[in-house]
């Protein structure tokens, strides 16, 4: 593993223009001048950055350029970036997955062996830290006419209660005909199941399922109808007792397929440690943290590319490093769920895509208990949540989360401007209208919670993957007191598709990640990874002295007080641990600011009383911020949380 230090941050003018209105940006008007010098002059003076903040581009040493896939934020102040195989059909043949370890304050870089393709997988942080990613790519997607080989869903059948059978990836099953088709994967064959006894006796067959090849190309593989097929090598009782039934097997298009691996990344040794796989092989979950430590982990491609119908979720437990089965619900790919106060689960709507366009989409929330779910109306739009951003509004005590923009399903055109936002406390909780989106209709935009209690949100396309050169180039800060958006300064790269953006203990800003389809308006070269880091600053750093967390102790308790150190404890106006963000193709259900009540103060510091709700502040490690009372927040001091 390789360490890079580098000192060097390449600056950018943030527009192509000097023509900031005053009625449409609220920005110095600056008329009359159209030099990119003048413009890179304006954006970095003093009372410019105060109003509209900053932004800075990363150009990382060639050797830890990655697709940045997934972005958690450790306790350790680093971040760690994901690719796996990074959308790249050559990397993932070749076996070459990554992981990338940045550390912004010392702007440091390091490599991280990866043992598995965690390309599209689910991630959260556990309570002692570590990083639970379950999921990722068995198998990456091939159109109608790229398929050459006939293929599909084979059902392995052992009729044998005496044992468990496993056969070895490229096992071949045989058709009537004399067609053969080969596993792509290995794949253990329960045994089957006795009970009764006598002439009551009943036997039912153990059962897996497994994808399989034709192993010739051409159309006279494809199967059609449904068949049975015997395993090659099996004589006897055996070619008796095991064998393969399948629906169809086709040239049809064949879709990503997911894997069962799960890790644990430990920020200590900065290394991936396998855990007991899931279940079910997953491509595109969601993993939610729950009150108790546990996490509940639902959707995603399996490993033949359906869609998990719902009764396959699982729960993990990090005591255990083992799952368990978890009620039955069925949710599109990538579905936006938060732990709300009361135990329950809410999910906003928000996806990644994948599922049909009438099944799952409808919010509500959802009862682990009893399984009871709970649909909340009100959202405007509804046909238009895929790639949509959902977050829950700061302080989390006011239970609320909010929708923002998203497009119509699969590769539609359609985006929305709509912003609405549930009330979960409510005694009916619904969904009201918040402000549209200033850029228009946007799917793909991130929203990050921001120490002083507004969300900064920012990029998107307003078309699917940027098609169109369609990229926003906008930044806006939303406010919940005001329910209203201000506008900030303007990025100067593209994101859309794959992009992540999550808050650093500084009170910066990271943006990192885009996937476009195509590099240019006519849509005639595909388009490439964006490997650059952006880097915001927000107006609050530019206005001077900021608090200091000069002591404070390493772990508190729900319910309890915590004395933290300040040499101006009369300037702090507000306290809040925030969450570190653990996000995916903009889906970040895991950020979440909790207030802090402020119950003593001294010559040298605060008492800061944390709320007792597990729900409401799950056990975890939090950033720690004061802010004054003009929103300007310390450095954030790492405390972990505990029952």
């Amino acid at each position: 593993m390789r360490i890079h230090k580098t000192g060097r941050t390449k600056r950018f003018a943030l527009g192509s223009t000097v023509a900031l209105t005053v009625a449409g940006m609220n920005a110095p008007a600056v008329l009359g001048f159209a030099s990119q010098q003048y413009h890179h002059y304006v954006i970095n003076r003093p009372e410019y950055k105060a109003q509209y903040g900053h932004w800075q581009t990363l150009t990382l040493p060639a050797e830890f350029r990655v697709n940045a896939v997934h972005a958690t934020l450790l306790r350790t102040g680093k971040v760690l970036i994901v690719a796996g195989s990074g959308n790249d059909e050559k990397q993932f043949g070749a076996g070459t997955f990554k992981s990338l370890l940045w550390d912004p304050v010392r702007n440091t870089y390091k490599l991280v062996p990866t043992p598995a393709d965690m390309f599209c997988g689910g991630h959260t942080s556990l309570p002692d830290g570590r990083v639970l990613v379950a999921g990722g790519t068995q198998r990456y997607e091939k159109l109608a006419g790229a398929v050459k080989r006939a293929a599909g869903v084979m059902r392995v059948r052992n009729e044998s209660p005496e044992r468990a059978r496993t056969f070895p990836k490229g096992t071949v099953f045989v058709a009537a005909n004399g067609r053969e088709y080969a596993t792509t994967v290995p794949v253990t064959v329960p045994a089957a199941t006795k009970t009764g006894s006598g002439k009551q006796t009943v036997v039912t067959a153990g059962e897996q399922h497994v994808f399989v090849e034709a192993v010739g190309t051409g159309p006279e593989y494809v199967a059609a109808s449904s068949a049975q097929y015997r395993i090659k090598g099996l004589s006897g009782v055996d070619a008796h007792n095991l064998y393969g039934q399948s629906d169809k097997l086709t040239l049809d298009k064949q879709e990503y397929q997911g894997i069962r691996a799960a890790f644990e990344f430990n920020p200590d040794t900065e290394l991936y440690e396998p855990v007991t796989d899931m279940t079910y092989a997953r491509w595109y979950p969601t993993l939610t943290g729950l009150g108790d430590g546990r996490v509940v982990t639902v959707s995603g491609l399996d490993d033949t590319g359906e869609i998990l119908n719902g009764n396959d979720n699982e729960v993990y437990d990090p005591r255990t490093k083992s799952w368990a089965k978890a009620p039955d619900r069925y949710f599109p790919t990538y579905p936006a769920i938060f732990l709300t106060a009361s135990g329950k689960l809410f999910y906003s709507g928000s996806n990644g895509g994948y599922g049909p366009a009438d099944k799952g989409r409808e919010p509500g929330v959802w009862d682990l208990s009893t399984n009871a779910f709970q649909p909340v109306p009100g959202l405007r739009d509804p046909g238009l949540t895929e790639t949509s951003s959902s977050v829950l509004l700061p302080p989390a005590q006011a239970q609320k989360v909010m929708v923002l923009g998203g497009g119509g399903v699969g590769e539609s055109p359609l985006s929305t401007a709509r912003t609405d936002i549930a009330d979960l406390a409510a005694a009916v909780p619904a969904f009201t209208p918040g402000p549209d989106l200033p850029a228009g209709g946007t799917r793909y935009l991130n929203s990050v919670i921001l120490p002083d209690d507004t969300v900064f949100t920012t990029g998107g396309s307003s078309g699917y993957r940027g098609r169109g050169d369609s990229d926003l180039l906008k930044a806006q800060v939303y406010h919940p007191d005001t329910n209203g958006f201000t506008p900030v300064a303007e990025p100067t790269v593209g994101r859309d598709y794959h992009s992540e953006a999550l808050l650093l203990p500084d009170g910066r800003v990271a943006v990192l990640g885009s996937n476009p389809l195509f590099a240019d308006k006519a849509e005639t070269q595909p388009g490439g990874f964006e490997q650059r880091i952006e880097i915001y600053t927000p107006p609050y750093l530019y206005r001077g002295d900021r608090p200091r967390v000069d002591a404070a102790p390493q772990a508190a308790k729900l319910g309890g007080t915590v004395r933290v150190g300040t040499s101006r404890p009369d300037a702090v106006a507000t306290a809040k641990l925030i969450r570190p963000s653990s996000v995916t193709h903009v889906t970040d259900v895991e950020q979440r600011s909790v207030a802090l009540d402020i119950t003593g103060r001294t010559a040298d510091g605060v008492s800061l009383a944390l709320p007792a709700n597990p729900n409401l502040l799950p056990p975890g490690w939090y950033m720690l911020f004061l802010t004054d009372a003009a929103g300007t927040p310390s450095v954030a001091r790492w405390i972990q949380v505990t029952g």
